[in-house]
């Protein structure tokens, strides 16, 4: 009876529909706050903890292509792994209901916001939601860094990509980069042979539970065909709106603005929406005038409060200019259209990038010769996340958090004064149900959720 019990343990679950996958991801996309931190905690709790659709190292090695990308990390990191489970579909799929939930939430915000100009009410609203967040987040860490920091080497280079993110606010791909260099190169140095070799292999093993994609899963192959068709398709898609809107309309509009700005941001955005926040607020301000002064921080306050990518706040952007300019169409109708535009050319990138690298990707997962740059690439990742983690606990405990700079070093540091006892309450609340009594996410959502209403209503 025991050995039975034991070979059920050692083997994968089986492969899930793609109906199931589609439920999980729309669940995902639902639930997914917090920023980049929180997104990908919520995956790896998912899909690694819970169902073992995908091993931790698995995961890691999509998680450090997605990094080195241009885009919101998280939904792009979900194309990745809705690819290798359904192929395109399953990406496209994956990728889609990660974004679709905070979309309508954004367009529904905007609209609020350009009617009444106040997002107070989101305050209390939320409240509850982003303390509980923040345990998710510290348990994603905490998981991750058990997986990716087996070495003392991991472990140095795991806190120096943290020291550059959070005291030097040094761009990330530039330390994953670095960080994938130094591994390559203590690598070769170290020329490990023999029973240091078996060791390390056996270590790495360790570091995986039997899962759907795991080291035996089937590498994809990829052709020069596929390459050029995948690159046709999604080119074509991220054109199309110009070329609709060009026949419409003609190119000297604000859609055309909108259509033009934004792809350039999604060409160019590494390291997420704060990458380009301030770029981004002076072009909409000074140079197009399609906000006010302080409007774009109110834009950021509000994808804050919805799952998603935070980038979602260019959607925000996009409905306000267009709906300032409405070109004869209602002012509401116009800023749909216009948020619908901004979000369509940021993430159609997204998709091309990850349908187009990917197999690519997968096959140097069997290169001898790069597999100590993706574990030093998988140890500074354990660094970002700890980094994302801090900033979204500061922001999340303190009403107030400034920058402070003195020569090269440049941090958040938090106003003291404004330490918010009633999230940390609530922080720890969702620690106790998730580490303590074994609470899902939902359950820990709806709950922290409810606590939160009911302190900042009395």
């Amino acid at each position: 009876m025991n050995e039975a019990v034991t070979v059920t343990v050692t083997l994968p679950p089986p492969h899930p529909t793609f109906a199931e996958a589609a439920r999980v991801w729309a669940k995902i996309g639902l639930l997914s706050l917090g920023g980049p931190a929180g997104q990908i905690a919520l995956m790896h709790k998912e899909l690694v903890e819970e169902r073992r659709w995908i091993s931790e190292s698995r995961f890691l090695h999509a998680l450090n292509f997605c990094m080195l990308l241009p885009g919101p990390e998280a939904q792009q990191l979900a194309t990745y792994i809705g690819w290798l489970l359904h192929g395109t579909r399953g990406g496209i799929v994956a990728g889609v209901l990660f974004v679709l939930p905070g979309f309508f939430v954004i367009l529904g915000l905007s609209s609020a916001y350009a009617l009444f100009q106040q997002t107070d009410w989101l305050t209390s609203l939320f409240f509850g939601l982003k303390a509980a967040v923040l345990a998710i987040v510290i348990e994603a860490v905490i998981r991750v860094g058990r997986r990716a920091l087996k070495t003392r080497f991991a472990l140095i280079v795991a806190a120096l990509a943290f020291a550059a993110l959070f005291f030097f606010d040094l761009p990330f791909p530039l330390v994953v980069l670095a960080a994938g260099v130094a591994g390559y190169v203590a690598t070769r140095l170290q020329r490990a042979t023999g029973e240091k070799a078996v060791a390390a292999a056996a270590r790495q093993a360790l570091a995986d539970r039997p899962s759907v994609i795991d080291s035996s899963f089937p590498d994809v192959a990829s052709s020069w065909s596929r390459t050029l068709r995948v690159f046709a398709i999604w080119l074509t898609l991220w054109i199309a709106p110009f070329v609709l809107i060009g026949g419409m309309l003609g190119f000297d509009n604000v859609y055309t603005a909108i259509g033009l700005f934004f792809s350039k941001m999604a060409v160019v955005t590494f390291g997420g929406a704060y990458a380009v926040l301030a770029y981004v607020a002076q072009q909409a301000v000074e140079a197009y005038h399609w906000l006010k002064p302080g409007e774009m921080l109110d834009g950021l306050a509000l994808a804050e409060t919805t799952p998603g990518p935070l980038v979602l706040v260019l959607s925000f952007v996009g409905f306000m200019a267009a709906f300032r300019a409405p070109l004869g169409l209602d002012p509401l109708v116009s800023g749909l259209l216009g948020a619908t535009l901004a979000t369509w050319v940021t993430f159609v990138p997204c998709f091309l990038w990850i349908l187009l690298g990917a197999p690519y990707v997968e096959t140097l997962r069997n290169n001898r010769a790069l597999s100590g740059a993706l574990a030093a690439i998988s140890a500074a990742v354990t660094g970002v996340i700890l980094n994302l983690a801090v900033w979204f606990g500061l922001h999340v405990l303190f009403a107030a958090v400034n920058r402070s700079a003195a020569g090269p070093v440049s941090m958040p540091l938090p106003v003291w004064q404004t330490f918010q006892l009633p999230a940390f309450f609530l922080a720890l609340l969702a620690a106790f149900l998730l580490f303590r009594f074994k609470r899902g996410v939902v359950t820990t959502l709806a709950i922290c959720a409810a606590a939160g209403w009911l302190i900042r209503g009395f």
